[in-house]
């Protein structure tokens, strides 16, 4: 199981943001591969630490991680399955260093003075429609993308203006002295390397579109609005680059009889009068085949029966939730003489008398009841 983000940087779950880039920065510091050479240990605290940074400091991701945990940035091989890259990391100490850590005056690594720049592919977004039943039991997608490729027979040069390290360094002269940035470079884009030879069907970058079949895991609990990432499967990078993600946004689809509430499901059963009075059993459905649901004698409308473990599985693996089938008397409408004389007998007899017990709860204790 993967370590908790908030354990990882030693903060607790409602520390501010102020309070998230101090520890970063001192783990950064602690573990950063130029004052730890040949530590893998360190250099693996040090993208641990990136990993949690990433996702704490996005006000977004930090909410889906507090609501769904690891699972919701988890695809197929998830968030952590070798979607950073030193560079990712690197391209942080910008907002946290202030970007002042360049050839000078810093690790080599900080600002990339030190340290080559590596090119990523940009991601590609795709949305993916679930039944009830795929969300409720996990399912494996294959899904057709079309994502840029690196054209076979395409060769590269390094870039004359960077010298293949992907970033030119500006010096200016300040009141506190000379300032060092580095940026992209311009010419390459960050690449370090540009077009030597390419074949008549590729892009000014040496890329081509392919379709590509994709495997997504998508896991059970995933909830309408969730995005899972797939690692490598966005488009290719110029050159030695690394490809980008792919983003598989999650659109469920509305179920006929079963409505879905958090991990809970709710299906309105509708019992027929002599039914409700005699009892009966009844089938219906759920997110895993049908179930024979037994109708208790004199059952009121309203009531609600619950099937424990029947609804959706937890996103974060806390069990799953519960069926709860409301019961409604239907009422007839029309009634032939038969059986209008025979209510019209029953008007004042005992039996058919409303007699509420303390048990029977009202229609609002019921809503707070299954709300709670």
């Amino acid at each position: 199981m993967k370590e908790d983000y908030y354990e990882i940087l030693g903060i607790s779950k409602g520390a501010t943001d102020a309070e998230i880039k101090k520890a970063y920065r001192k783990m950064a510091l602690k573990y950063h591969p130029d004052k730890n050479p040949d530590d893998t240990e360190a250099e693996e605290k040090f993208k641990k630490a990136a990993e949690a940074y990433e996702i704490l400091s996005n006000a977004d991701k930090k909410a889906r991680y507090d609501q769904f945990g690891h699972q919701a940035f988890d695809g197929n091989g998830g968030f952590g399955g070798g979607g950073m890259n030193m560079d990712d990391i690197f391209s942080q100490f910008g907002d946290i260093f202030g970007g002042g850590f360049g050839g000078g005056g810093g690790f080599g690594g900080f600002g990339g003075g030190g340290r080559q720049r590596v090119a990523k592919g940009s991601n590609l977004r795709i949305r993916v429609t679930l039944s009830l039943e795929d969300v409720a039991n996990g399912v494996e997608k294959k899904i057709k993308v079309k994502r840029k490729i690196q054209a076979e027979g395409t060769t590269y040069k390094t870039c004359s203006t960077c010298n293949g390290s992907g970033q030119v360094t500006r010096v200016t002269n300040t009141i506190l002295g000379r300032m060092q940035t580095a940026s992209a470079c311009p010419t390459c884009g960050g690449a370090g390397q540009s077009i030597d030879k390419k074949p008549a069907d590729a892009d000014a970058h040496g890329l081509k579109v392919s379709e590509e079949t994709v495997t997504v895991k998508i896991p059970a609990g995933v909830v309408d609005g969730m995005q899972l990432k797939v690692t490598g499967k966005g488009n290719d990078a110029p050159g030695n680059g690394i490809a980008g993600d792919l983003l598989v946004a999650i659109q469920e689809e509305e179920h006929a009889t079963l409505k879905r509430e958090g991990d809970n499901l709710h299906y309105d059963m509708y019992v027929s009068l002599p039914d409700a009075v005699l009892g009966n059993s009844k089938e219906i459905d759920t997110v895993t085949g049908k179930v024979r649901i037994k109708i208790e004698p004199g059952v009121q409308s309203g009531k609600i029966l619950r099937l424990r473990g029947k609804g959706i599985p937890s996103i974060n693996g806390y069990g799953k939730g519960d069926l709860l089938v409301h019961v409604n008397v239907w009422t007839p409408k029309t009634l032939n003489k038969k059986q209008k004389a025979f209510f019209e007998s029953m008007k004042e007899d005992e039996h058919f008398e409303p007699k509420p017990e303390s048990s029977d709860k009202s229609f609002f204790e019921k809503v707070k009841d299954m709300f709670s």
